[in-house]
């Protein structure tokens, strides 16, 4: 069975966490995987975008709930 390709359309860039040695960025990207709705996503990034790392990809009360917790934390 041939594997399909995955597509990605990233339609608002929110920022970056975080940046590694090698020029990887760690971001809050809108992301529109193969042409569904937006959801939220949180992955590596190469400095020019071709590549990825896994990532966590979230709906707006996923979300949510994660703010909740995360303002838990002190």
């Amino acid at each position: 069975m041939k594997k399909e390709k995955m597509t990605f359309e990233i339609t608002k860039r929110y920022g970056v966490i975080s940046v590694s040695e090698k020029g990887w960025s760690k971001e809050l990207n809108l992301i529109a995987w193969n042409g569904n709705n937006p959801r939220l996503d949180i992955r590596d990034w190469s400095p020019d975008h071709k590549y990825m790392s896994k990532g966590v990809t979230l709906d707006y009360k996923q979300a949510r709930t994660l703010k909740r917790l995360l303002e838990k934390i002190k």
